[in-house]
């Protein structure tokens, strides 16, 4: 059975629509704010330096699907899971949820990249001591 990061955030008025519900884009931010949690809590980051090299996760796929709708001061809890580890690649699941009801469910898809000054950011393998770190969280196939 695979770990299950959980964290919890308020919903803010900024975060709503003119119905008082949370925008649909505003998931997309909640999920990178989950993930960056995650890494946080495992002495990792988006952007880190490996080996004298800065290697950075830029998002090349995410979607969402909704399920309740949620409001203004309301607190939602999100799930956060690692979907599949790839070799360049790791896909986060996350699950939202308002008091035991789900609310939706969504993946962001990152690509380890080398960055180096002046280049076009480079695909490389993820090192291992961050797949070591995350893959705790992996959902078995």
């Amino acid at each position: 059975m695979p770990e299950v990061f959980k964290t919890q955030r308020r919903v803010e008025f900024r975060d709503t629509d003119t119905a008082g519900i949370v925008h649909f884009s505003n998931f997309f931010a909640y999920m990178e704010q989950a993930e960056h949690a995650l890494l946080r809590s495992l002495g990792l980051a988006v952007i880190c330096d490996v080996d004298d090299q800065t290697i950075s996760f830029p998002r090349v796929n995410a979607e969402c699907n909704y399920r309740n709708a949620i409001k203004f001061e309301e607190i939602i809890e999100i799930h956060v899971t690692v979907k599949n580890i790839g070799t360049k690649s790791v896909t986060y699941g996350f699950n939202f949820f308002r008091d035991g009801t789900p609310v939706a469910d969504g993946s962001i898809t990152v690509v380890c990249c080398l960055f180096e000054h002046g280049k076009k950011p480079q695909s490389v393998p993820t090192p291992s001591a961050f797949v070591d770190k995350i893959k705790p969280y992996l959902i078995e196939p």
